[in-house]
């Protein structure tokens, strides 16, 4: 397929090689230009403009918040105004409900087609092609998208014609991923200042009781106090954390661990963990226990 692609950062860089490696006829935009420069070698075309990615038969966009996203989108010479008719605008970045509600309008409006495909996965299972895409939108629009899925993705999980759906799951599993990260630090903290080593307790709980991949991979981050460089940044922990309680605004549920949560995630960022990996949140713990090294 012909596909643009928009946005990329440690994730969209690895989903952009991916789609060329799997014979995709890909056009990269990027708004620092070098990084889409470094995709040439690897067949990539670059674009100048967002409006030249947008030429193909689809357009990812991988995007840091709704800012970012509105701006790819509703801008002089963005996604909506530069589409062509039937094209589909595959939105994996990680947004409101509300924002994905309003694209998939908007597109339909246009003539255009949308699909919300945001993953799970961090850069490294993104290099891999390991990721786990949630999709959700028109069945025709996913169907046409299942190559590019296929290409950048272990496996696709389709919930709902309702584009937003997909959005509304990433964000409820961003939430669990951030409590398990929270769960883990207080443990950590407890056992550590008892005497036992973290790595040593990791090994227990994750050969008995905890022994899915969540627990593992930052369960070590924790133990080994490797925040830098992130693999996924405090601040959009934060986002995320702030989206959920949004959308549970919206449907009148309650989520008071999401406001826990959020609270953790400023008093992070308050103490200088701006440029950190959001699992530093589980070392909070060990500080409020007075332990000078949480190993």
């Amino acid at each position: 397929m012909q596909v643009g692609f928009i946005g990329l950062g440690q994730m969209g860089v690895a989903m952009a090689a991916n789609l060329l490696r799997a014979g995709h006829e890909t056009t990269v935009y990027n708004r620092t230009r070098a990084k889409a420069e470094a995709l040439a070698s690897a067949g990539a075309k670059v674009a100048d403009r967002i409006a030249d990615a947008c030429r193909g038969e689809a357009v990812f966009t991988m995007l840091a918040d709704d800012e970012a996203v509105e701006a790819a989108v509703y801008g002089d010479g963005g996604v909506l105004a530069n589409l062509k008719k039937s094209a589909i605008h595959i939105s994996s970045s990680t947004i409101s409900v509300a924002l994905s509600k309003r694209l998939a309008a908007d597109h339909a409006r246009a003539g255009q087609r949308y699909v919300a495909a945001p993953v799970f996965g961090r850069p490294e299972a993104a290099e891999a092609a390991k990721l786990f895409v949630v999709a959700a939108g028109e069945p025709d629009a996913l169907r046409s998208a299942a190559p590019l899925f296929d290409a950048i993705g272990q496996r696709t999980f389709p919930v709902s014609d309702a584009a937003e759906a997909a959005n509304l799951v990433k964000l409820s599993g961003n939430f669990l991923i951030a409590s398990v990260i929270e769960s883990l630090g207080e443990a950590m903290a407890l056992v550590s200042k008892g005497g036992v080593d973290k790595n040593q307790y990791l090994d227990v709980m994750t050969s008995t009781l905890f022994g899915a991949p969540i627990y593992k991979t930052y369960g070590k981050l924790i133990a080994d106090e490797k925040f830098e460089p992130p693999g996924f940044a405090a601040p959009l922990g934060l986002k995320d954390v702030r989206l959920a309680l949004a959308a549970g605004d919206e449907l009148q549920v309650p989520l008071p661990l999401a406001s826990l949560l959020r609270d953790r995630f400023l008093t992070l960022l308050a103490n200088g963990g701006d440029k950190l990996d959001w699992s530093a949140v589980g070392g909070l713990a060990a500080k409020d226990a007075g332990s000078t090294s949480g190993r």
